[in-house]
């Protein structure tokens, strides 16, 4: 056994440790989110800045940068080298930012999202200017030393957390184009909704527990298995955990429980790429899922590519008559499709059908950017959402509660997060326009509430690729272009003006 091989086993070894601290720590952020009471913040900030000192003393250590840098690709298998590629991204980001500053900044993230809760509560949006404000210039601090460190703006090195190797310079034009194609269009999907008549809306409430029964029954069809897997509440639906025992919670509106639907169909998508990760990789980099913008594709391709489907409510029209009582017009399959592609002007991101969503995620990417590099104050930011979001969407939210503290990102510290989201949508039309042309068994299964064959082409092309490959190789080799916004606007045609 030659030294470099044990240097790479030391790795190895290494970085099995980092990655079960990682996953304790989603374990706490979840429990932190549904089911910590509030008089546990201070503690929890505590304990979950202690593991991140933990994590990040790992990765700096001297002996695991000597390892690093004793270890040649060229002596690796083509997995090894991947993985090793990974280990280097990761400790290069870690060894920017100093511990001091990862525990203060992971510290105020703690307090700063309980204090949203209340906030976003009570409509305040001066109860979170301090520390929001204080979260802020550790963001800055953090994303100023990565990019000096990675030759990268201060916006990209946030942005790399989420999606590595992204940049504005990428993102700004696929977003110009959306920008300007998608006004146009909403006046065009909206003229034709107004001539073919509003769907009806299924009448309520639809009470919480059936709602629980329902949000199970999604769960299990599309491939969870409640031995490893639950369903809890929270006030912003999020998906956490790992692939043996994954954390889906949801909100309930008894008032429509397409909410509720749709948030755990996205959120089991997440689930699912999860438990789709190479096992042989499980707790090495290059087994971790790659990136939020595979992660939302995964997300936004079963929620809107294809639960939004004539097929999907062929199948899923009877289990929603059966879980509410439901009779009548309102519940008829047709109705019900329309009334789940119905497109309206709103003012809540996660409500949002896929023709207004894009708008949101690009009035929260302008803000955050100029929030970071100092052209927005803090406590102009209201001001300045409710002019964007008029601009936009040609709509302005009645209070800050369904404006700007509407979302937990940053108040939980994910500054530069918000672009994956639509750069998910992107891939994901892309990779089910690939996987219903390379298998159009696909479609006629869900048609039957058999949702085997897609997970199986998802886990071949997507999920058991983990980290292996860069984001923009994986959709390349898997669909045959870059990611672009072409399949996404022709789905948009297909969908909402028949071509």
């Amino acid at each position: 056994m030659t030294d470099k091989t044990t240097a790479y086993q030391r790795l190895e070894t290494q970085f099995h440790d980092i990655c079960v601290l990682e996953d304790t720590i989603r374990i706490l952020h979840w429990d932190q989110a549904a089911i910590m009471p509030p008089g546990g913040a201070v503690a929890r900030a505590e304990q979950l800045s202690r593991l991140e000192v933990m994590r990040h003393e790992k990765l700096t250590a001297s002996g695991l940068a000597d390892d690093l840098a004793a270890v040649s690709a060229a002596n690796l298998d083509a997995w090894q080298a991947a993985n090793l590629r990974e280990m280097r991204r990761i400790h290069d980001k870690a060894v920017a930012v100093p511990a001091d500053l990862v525990a203060a900044h992971s510290r105020a993230c703690s307090l700063c999202e309980v204090a949203w809760r209340q906030a976003r509560q009570d409509d305040d949006f001066s109860a979170i200017v301090e520390p929001l404000g204080g979260l802020l210039d550790l963001t800055r601090a953090i994303g100023t030393a990565r990019g000096e460190a990675l030759d990268c703006s201060l916006y990209d090195a946030l942005l790399r957390d989420y999606e590595p190797g992204a940049s504005s310079s990428h993102i700004d034009p696929l977003f110009d184009d959306l920008a300007a194609f998608l006004p146009d269009f909403l006046d065009d999907v909206l003229t034709r909704q107004d001539a073919a008549g509003a769907p009806l809306s299924p009448e309520g409430p639809f009470p919480a527990e059936a709602q629980r029964a329902l949000c199970r029954r999604m769960a299990e069809t599309v491939g969870l298995d409640f031995d490893t897997a639950r369903v809890d509440e929270s006030a912003h639906p999020f998906s956490s955990g790992v692939p043996e025992d994954s954390r889906i919670t949801v909100r309930y509106n008894e008032d429509d429980f397409g909410e509720a639907l749709m948030a755990v169909l996205h959120e089991s998508g997440h689930a699912m790429y999860e438990r789709g990760r190479p096992e042989d990789w499980r707790y090495q980099p290059v087994g971790r899922a790659r990136g939020m913008v595979l992660h939302e594709s995964q997300s936004l391709l079963l929620e809107m590519q294809a639960c939004r489907t004539p097929e999907f409510y062929h199948w899923a029209t009877p289990a929603l008559r059966d879980a509410f009582d439901g009779d009548g017009p309102a519940w008829t399959r047709d109705n019900l499709l329309r009334w789940a592609t119905r497109v309206e002007r709103g003012f809540i991101r996660v409500d949002a059908d896929e023709v207004t969503y894009p708008a949101h995620v690009i009035l929260r990417y302008r803000l955050e950017k100029a929030m970071l590099d100092g052209a927005l104050a803090l406590p102009d930011l209201p001001v300045a959402w409710n002019d964007g979001m008029k601009d936009l969407l040609g709509v302005v939210p009645p209070d800050d509660r369904l404006g700007c503290l509407q979302d937990i990102h940053w108040y939980a510290g994910a500054w530069g997060y918000f672009p994956t989201y639509t750069l998910g949508a992107l891939a994901a039309a892309q990779l089910f326009q690939a996987a219903t042309a390379a298998d159009p068994e696909i479609l006629l299964s869900i048609r039957h509430g058999d949702f085997d064959p897609l997970m199986r082409w998802l886990r071949q092309h997507v999920h058991g690729h983990g980290s292996c490959h860069p984001t923009d190789d994986l959709i390349r080799q898997t669909t045959g272009a870059p990611l672009a916004a072409d399949a996404f606007k022709a789905h948009l045609r297909r969908r909402y003006l028949n071509g």
